[in-house]
């Protein structure tokens, strides 16, 4: 057979063989250890929903298992933080010193040329003074920061040390820079 490495976006909590077994309504096996530890996992990213009141895929898994395919969200490697990246979540390492500071993937952006007719955004003249008025943007995806001071930062690059991190985390709240400077007052 063929290896794989995989990455499976799901939710998950502690739970026995045995309450696993419970909570789907089923008798233990009698070759089996009701006091194995695992998880009971739900498979958000596909799976037709096999409990009610669940949304995704639900199963149960080994603990050891599940730890080793498995990172919580607050403990992620850099790929899992670029994963996270694409799906549109902003990302930050726990080691940051500054607070409040993320990364976010910007997609790719195009604009009409800046003296275009067309109604809506079109390039500014900040940005035509340097690639023309008759020339549309096309920009492509790119990584910006959002400093300590709360400024953004765009083509932030990531260090080594960055790259072979386990703390990255995703960043669920922003608190907005006057706010941020408030409190540090």
């Amino acid at each position: 057979m063929q290896e794989y490495y995989g990455t499976k976006k799901l939710a998950a909590k502690p739970m026995t063989r045995g309450e696993y077994n419970t909570f789907r309504g089923w008798g233990l096996p009698v070759n089996e250890n009701g006091a194995d530890e695992g998880y009971l996992v739900e498979y958000l990213d596909g799976g037709k929903p096999n409990v009610e009141g669940y949304v995704g895929y639900v199963s149960w898994s080994p603990k050891d298992v599940f730890e080793k395919a498995y990172c919580p969200t607050n403990a992620m490697n850099f790929g899992h933080a670029l994963i996270a990246l694409q799906e549109g979540k902003r990302v930050a390492r726990a080691g940051w010193n500054g607070k409040n500071m993320f990364i976010a993937l910007m997609p790719a952006l195009k604009l009409p040329p800046f003296n275009s007719q067309e109604p809506g955004a079109k390039v500014n003249d900040r940005t035509a003074k340097f690639i023309g008025k008759d020339t549309p943007l096309d920009s492509q995806p790119y990584f910006a920061m959002r400093t300590a001071e709360g400024k953004w930062q765009p083509g932030w690059l990531a260090s080594q040390a960055d790259m072979l991190a386990q703390d990255w985390c995703i960043v669920e709240e922003v608190v907005p820079a006057e706010d941020s400077q408030q409190k540090a007052a």
